[in-house]
């Protein structure tokens, strides 16, 4: 008779209506354990440890979206806030609630713990409420009743560790006080009995039996030390007694004592019927904050592995898109043990594919990617992030079912093909009664028996299960089993590869190529005897599987010349992306002198204009003198005439100079380049230039191009431009400068007012004044002071680039 299956309690609940005993053989097979007790341990309280160990998969969907939301904003919170988020002081509330609820007394202790829970559930809600950011968490803690009364209510009662305060009762603080009167009573007679009979005492230290003090009288006197004995020395020399004058004292103390006791009772007891009376929303507050530490714990687990939150899609034939997949316990075991580094595997099953079979070499990563993928199922499911690169995306697997290793059993008397068998067995019956899309994970289908008819077998359970199953992947050594791609389309291979020069595996999984065994190369990697690697040569005769080989050795050696010259294509798109950066540097580093040339430009004629004006001004003056004569006003007309000739020749020569307009078919340079180019075309507005440089061909703005003789283009037609001005700002300066800011940062409101109301007397535009940020008292005393000014126009917050809320801009009539 077979022993009965021992459930674990991990997942057993979301499993509902079909086989239970496949599903947790595929979770142990699958190592999920352990995945959950890598994720305990980020966990903050020690209900969140117990229950990331044990608790179910979501049921549904919706629950794990749910958790994935929960995940995905608590762990975000968690990194803006300086030492993350703290549990501190939340405990286990449903022991203490299960005893009160049923009219039991809780301690001091434990009471104390519900009072802190309520106060670190009050500043959690605090950190996490905010419905925009976390919409999921913040209605998760809007059902969170802190109950601020009770905790009130019991911090008054109970002091540190527990204990009953004397505020708590006015009986009990009478008590007290009278058994604290009673001790120093009797400690002053004893005192006085050590210092009266220190001759019959063998020590002068008040000692203590059955909670009773009592004097070490030597045996020879004991009737001078009149009381009730309660104990002697193992040698009989010293014989403990309590004086008959604190005999009387004690019995009081003794009956004070469970007066107290019975009083504190009470006490506690009241406390806890008002813990019982609130046990529903102590019940869903504990439940919430659950919630939210293993929430805490998935980010936090995640962050740690460098994962990303997956996209579940409700369509059951939706695609498997895993970027750089790593198996979550060899990234534990590298972190934390100092293990090798993990290689990652990428995972792309198209809509339509059912079935892939991995083959390829022993020790080559076979089952470590059939492992991958399932955990990566499993975390997905309970809401965890996937240690992936990207955006991984796959459908909600209702089923996760596995086959993976060797289920031999000398005492059910199976046999390595028979453990196989009876656990396929149990992955079609639940595949037959349970919900779908599911996904199974087979480990060398059809070992274990003649390789003929485990061939045949293995190729009518794929097929079975490419009819019933979402994805199947399977790894195997069959030749056959490579083949079924070519016939169906829901088939596809995949290998894992192998170094032939170093006889090693490089544990990346290649898809669309099937693998080799190379099971010599693997013997001779392990050590076995060298001749017998030869014998073992000379008998591999020609063969049809060794023809097979030979096309997939050449298949393996195309995709390595693919992949080179895929690498040599990428290295020419990154340095031709590098080209194409330093022509834009090269560009606006032009463009940046180019208008550095018009800014000193602008300034030389500015300054000549001023200057020529100056002249003008002068010689009129000279006209108006009343001592002026004609020999005066014709040295005046000769200057003035020449001065307009050294001005206007020089202007129109220069405008004659650099109108000009570039055809189809002229030669122009670029000025970003500094090289000659054909215009082929130009736009309609005359603004859009398509030039030819080399073999480049690219379309430019008219004004980054000028004639090979130095002269400047003039757009065709010439666009008409209105500026509309304003009048009041003709005569100051429309941009910020040292001259019209003022910064006022640190000052009072009162002397910031003195100084921009100083600096607006002679303001002929706008200014600029710096009050920064701050608590904005600065600020809002300006505003509301400028405000009363009458020639102030406008007060508005600067540009960004000038200062933005920091600046204010104040416009004069």
């Amino acid at each position: 008779m077979n022993p009965p299956v021992v459930f674990p309690p991990t997942a057993v609940d979301s499993v509902d209506g079909w086989d239970r005993q496949a599903f947790l053989e595929t979770l142990e097979l699958l190592e999920w354990h352990l995945v959950c007790e890598h994720l305990a341990s980020f966990a903050s309280t020690r209900m969140g440890i117990e229950a990331a160990r044990t608790a179910p998969l979501p049921s549904s969907l919706a629950i794990t979206l749910r958790r994935q939301a929960e995940t995905a904003e608590i762990a975000v919170l968690d990194e803006l806030i300086e030492g993350g988020l703290s549990f501190r002081g939340i405990q286990d509330l449903k022991p203490v609630l299960s005893r009160c609820s049923k009219g039991g007394v809780a301690a001091g202790e434990e009471l104390l713990t519900v009072a802190e829970t309520l106060a670190a559930s009050r500043r959690l809600r605090y950190q996490i409420d905010d419905r925009e950011l976390r919409p999921v968490c913040s209605a998760l803690v809007e059902a969170m009743v802190t109950l601020p009364g009770l905790e009130q209510r019991l911090k008054f009662s109970l002091e540190e560790g527990g204990r009953v305060a004397d505020r708590a009762s006015a009986s009990l603080a009478a008590l007290r006080q009278r058994r604290h009167v009673l001790r120093q009573e009797r400690r002053d007679k004893l005192q006085a009995l050590l210092n009266s009979c220190a001759s019959f005492l063998q020590d002068s230290v008040i000692a203590e039996r059955q909670s009773r003090p009592v004097l070490a009288v030597k045996a020879g006197a004991v009737g001078q030390v009149p009381g009730q004995v309660h104990d002697s020395s193992a040698s009989g020399n010293t014989v403990f007694i309590e004086p008959r004058s604190v005999l009387s004292i004690g019995n009081q103390l003794v009956d004070l004592e469970a007066r107290i006791n019975e009083e504190e009772q009470r006490v506690l007891g009241k406390l806890s019927a008002l813990i019982a009376a609130d046990e529903l929303v102590l019940k869903t507050l504990v439940d919430s904050l659950l919630t939210l530490d293993l929430a805490l714990a998935r980010g936090r687990y995640g962050r740690w592995l460098g994962g990303t939150c997956p996209r579940l899609e409700d369509t059951p034939d939706a695609p498997f898109q895993l970027n750089n997949l790593r198996h979550p316990l060899l990234v534990w075991q590298q972190k934390r043990s100092g293990g090798p580094a993990v290689v990652p595997i990428s995972v792309d099953v198209s809509s339509w594919l059912r079935v892939v079979t991995i083959t390829g070499p022993n020790t080559g990563g076979k089952s470590v990617s059939l492992k991958s993928v399932g955990l990566a199922a499993l975390m997905a499911r309970a809401g965890m992030f996937l240690p992936c690169s990207g955006q991984p995306s796959l459908p909600w697997c209702a089923q996760v079912l596995a086959d993976i290793g060797d289920e031999q059993s000398l005492q059910q008397s199976l046999s390595t093909f028979g453990g196989h068998v009876k656990r396929i067995s149990r992955i079609l019956e639940a595949l037959q009664s349970g919900p779908a899309p599911a996904l199974v994970l087979l480990d060398e289908v059809g070992a274990g028996t003649d390789p003929s008819e485990g061939t045949a077998l293995a190729t009518a359970l794929l097929k079975a299960l490419a009819d019933r199953a979402r994805l199947t992947i399977a790894t195997t050594h069959f030749n056959e089993l490579k083949a079924l791609k070519y016939n169906d389309t829901r088939f596809e291979n995949a290998s894992v590869a192998f170094n032939a020069e170093t006889l090693s595996p490089t544990y990346e999984l290649l898809w669309g190529i099937p693998g080799r065994s190379n099971a010599l190369a693997v013997a001779t990697c392990l050590g076995l005897d060298p001749m017998v690697l030869e014998q073992a040569r000379a008998l591999l005769a020609p063969t049809p599987e060794s023809e097979v080989n030979s096309v997939i050795q050449g298949l393996e050696e195309q995709r390595q010349r693919q992949q080179t010259a895929a690498e040599d294509a990428a290295a020419l798109l990154a340095r031709t992306e590098l080209l194409h950066e330093e022509l834009l540097l090269c560009w606006h580093k032009q463009k940046q002198q180019t208008a550095l040339y018009e800014e000193q430009g602008r300034q030389r004629l500015e300054h000549a204009i001023r200057e020529g004006q100056k002249e003008v001004r002068s010689l009129i003056r000279r006209l108006r003198d009343d001592s002026a004569d004609g020999e005066t006003a014709r040295q005046v007309g000769q200057r003035l005439r020449k001065i307009e000739g050294y001005y206007r020749p020089n202007r129109e020569k220069s405008t004659s100079r650099s109108v000009w307009r570039p055809k189809v078919g002229d030669r122009i340079r670029l000025l970003a380049l500094g090289k000659a180019a054909e215009v082929l075309s130009m736009s309609d507005n005359g603004l859009q230039l398509t030039v030819r440089c080399g073999v480049m061909r690219t379309t430019v703005d008219i004004g980054l191009v000028e004639s090979l003789d130095g002269r400047k283009p003039e757009p065709f037609p010439p666009p008409v431009v209105k500026v509309k001005a304003r009048p009041q700002a003709a005569g100051g300066a429309q941009v910020r400068t040292t001259h019209n800011t003022l910064d006022v940062r640190g000052m009072r409101v009162h002397e910031a007012e003195a100084s921009v109301e100083e600096r607006l007397r002679n303001a002929n535009g706008p200014i600029w004044v710096i009050h920064g940020i701050g608590t904005g008292r600065l600020k809002r005393g300006l505003r509301t002071w400028l405000g009363t000014v009458p020639y102030v126009e406008r007060v508005v917050d600067a540009r960004n680039e000038d200062g933005g809320p920091g600046c204010s801009v104040i416009w004069v009539y």
